[in-house]
């Protein structure tokens, strides 16, 4: 029997897999699976996160747990993960265009980060300061969108 048909046929049919999208792996959970696919990580409770949106993950005794750029965070406890966590770990990192550090003046610094889907173009930026630094802060944004713009020129992206 192969691998994908372990999987069973009505966990397969909800996941509303998208055009070209295939399974790569999977894991029972305590309440229903988690599902790796060429272009995102479905959970137990029918979320669907693409590669590019996902922030952090980590793997403990308890499961997955997960953290989204924009600060949902998910959790399926998973007793045996297979190969969910090396397959999630290559698909985000295939995610990321520019992964760079810039010092700011003064400041400490902002991690600049361009994510795109498999195959898609780049869908923006995101700024990660430095620990202690205010992002909500108007002038340190101003310095990071300037930094910002002196790394896409000099990378073409």
């Amino acid at each position: 029997m192969s691998f994908f048909r372990r999987l069973p046929a009505d966990v397969r049919k909800s996941l509303d897999l998208g055009r070209g999208e295939r399974v790569l792996t999977f894991a029972p959970s305590d309440e229903g699976y988690v599902v790796a696919t060429t272009l995102a990580l479905y959970l137990p409770d029918r979320s669907r996160v693409p590669y590019e949106e996902v922030d952090r993950a980590s793997w403990d005794e308890q499961g997955l747990n997960l953290v989204t750029t924009d600060g949902e965070r998910h959790t399926a406890p998973v007793a045996e993960p297979h190969l969910l966590p090396e397959t999630l770990r290559e698909r985000v990192n295939a995610t990321i265009v520019v992964n760079k550090h810039v010092s700011l003046p003064g400041r400490g610094g902002v991690r600049l980060v361009a994510r795109r889907p498999p195959g898609g173009e780049v869908l923006g930026w995101t700024f990660v300061f430095d620990e202690g630094l205010d992002p909500a802060d108007p002038g340190l944004r101003a310095q990071a969108e300037q930094a910002l713009e002196g790394v896409r020129r000099s990378m073409g992206v």
